[in-house]
C-alpha cells in the first residue's frame, strides 16, 4: 500500500496558478529566462530549499513552447534523482489508470496525486541537469503538477490521465534513462 507523501496544500496551489499564469502568458513572460540562456538558473537551484522546490524553481519560468530538443539522434542525459522521480510518477500514473477502470479504490487518488507531487518536488530540488535538458524536463514536470492537481480536485478520467500518458511516452524519446523500460510490467 503506497502512504501518503507529505506536502503544503497552499503551495501546490499557488504554483498551479504560478504554472497557469505563466503558460497564459506565453513568450511574453518566458522572454527573459530564454534570452539569458538560463544565466540565473543554478542560482534557482541553489537556494530551493527540499520543502519548497517547487516555489523557487517557479520563479523562473520556461518558455514551454520552445521547449530544446536534443541533437537529432541524441538524448538528454539524467541523473539518479530524475530516473527514481520519473520512476515514482510512472507507477502512480499506472496506479491511477487501474483507478479509472475500477480496479484500485479512488481513496488511493490523492495519496497518488502526492505521489506525483512529491516525486516531482525531489527532481527540482534535486536534479542536475544541463540547462537545455532542464528546460525539456519542465514541459514534462508542468504535465504532471498539472493532471496531480486535476487527480486531487475531481474523479479520476482519462482527460487527467493523457496529458501524464503522453509526457511519460515523451520522456524515454528525450532523455537517455537506462533504468527505463519502455514496457514495463504492471
Amino acid at each position: 500500500m503506497l502512504s501518503p507523501l507529505r506536502f503544503n496544500h497552499a503551495r501546490v496551489a499557488a504554483l498551479g496558478m504560478a504554472i497557469a499564469v505563466a503558460l497564459a502568458a506565453g513568450p511574453a513572460l518566458a522572454a527573459p529566462a530564454v534570452q539569458d540562456g538560463h544565466a540565473g538558473h543554478a542560482q534557482y537551484h541553489a537556494q530551493a530549499t527540499p520543502a519548497q522546490p517547487a516555489d523557487a524553481h517557479a520563479q523562473h519560468g520556461h518558455d514551454t513552447a520552445a521547449t530544446p530538443v536534443p541533437p537529432t539522434g541524441q538524448r538528454w542525459a539524467t541523473d539518479a534523482p530524475l530516473q527514481d522521480g520519473m520512476g515514482r510518477i510512472r507507477q502512480a500514473v499506472t496506479m491511477l489508470e487501474h483507478l479509472e477502470m475500477g480496479h484500485v479504490d479512488p481513496k488511493q487518488a490523492p495519496a497518488l496525486a502526492d505521489q506525483i507531487q512529491g516525486a516531482v518536488n525531489d527532481m527540482i530540488a534535486n536534479c542536475k541537469l544541463a540547462p537545455d535538458a532542464d528546460a525539456a524536463l519542465h514541459g514534462l514536470l508542468v504535465k504532471f503538477i498539472a493532471g496531480a492537481d486535476a487527480v486531487r480536485t475531481g474523479p479520476v478520467t482519462l482527460d487527467e490521465l493523457k496529458p501524464m500518458q503522453d509526457a511519460l511516452a515523451q520522456y524515454p524519446t528525450q532523455f537517455d534513462d537506462p533504468t527505463w523500460d519502455v514496457n514495463p510490467e504492471d
